[in-house]
């Protein structure tokens, strides 16, 4: 893959502005004395799979349908980067930091994210189907139409998650705390909320199969009307 007429600086650490293919980088780490820093570049399409990036920073770069597969990723920072359609399956990424990132259908599937944080990023289409995922959190992020079975929220405080169109089937949000966010028509097949604070969450499009789910769970009046009108029935 061509620099496209960027150069690759080795010194102090910081390489910025170039196109960086699976060769280049497996010279960069060789080289390295301490994690990478790389500003602005593009790893675009690239195979980096199995390979040992620990503590690398990663801010405002590209890696668009690049493949992280079982890639050591762990105690990385990623900071307003794009990665549509990347592949992070089985990928190492305990206590990453994923910042303002677009992420976009990405696949997670058995990536390990024990005590990853992903704060203002769009998940929209991410499936995260088998992750290992203790003390994994979200906030203020764009999770629409993502796959998140199965996964447990219990007692967490919830900020501003749209969880609009996902597969939450089977999740668990017993006495989860909403702030904000939206549950509008997602897949809430087997999942639980009892306990679960409500109020200021979108819980509109249910079905009337769906109403019993959120038994024990605590909704505003407001909520309740507008639950009622959906489920097309009349209070007299």
């Amino acid at each position: 893959m061509e620099n496209s007429g960027m150069q690759l600086q080795l010194e102090p650490g910081s390489i910025a502005g170039a196109t960086i293919d699976r060769q280049q980088m497996e010279v960069l780490m060789a080289a390295a004395t301490a994690p990478l820093v790389f500003d602005d570049c593009d790893f675009d399409g690239a195979d980096f799979s199995r390979l040992v990036l620990r503590a690398c920073t990663f801010n405002r770069c590209s890696f668009a349908e690049t493949s992280w597969y079982a890639t050591d990723l762990a105690h990385t920072s990623w900071h307003k980067c794009r990665g549509r359609e990347a592949d992070f399956e089985a990928a190492v990424l305990t206590d990453a930091q994923f910042r303002h990132c677009d992420l976009n259908n990405v696949k997670w599937r058995r990536a390990k994210l024990s005590s990853a944080s992903y704060h203002g990023c769009k998940l929209t289409g991410a499936s995260f189907e088998d992750v290992g995922y203790l003390a994994l959190s979200f906030e203020e992020c764009l999770l629409i139409g993502a796959d998140l079975r199965k996964m447990s929220f219990r007692k967490s405080r919830l900020l501003q998650l749209d969880f609009s169109d996902a597969d939450l089937s089977a999740c668990d949000f017993r006495e989860a705390v909403f702030v904000g966010g939206s549950l509008r028509d997602a897949n809430l097949k087997q999942a639980r909320f009892e306990g679960a604070d409500l109020r200021e969450a979108d819980i509109g499009g249910l079905k009337l199969t769906e109403a019993k789910l959120f038994r024990g769970a605590t909704i505003s009046h407001r909520q309740a009307a507008v639950l009622v009108a959906e489920l097309g029935l009349s209070v007299g």
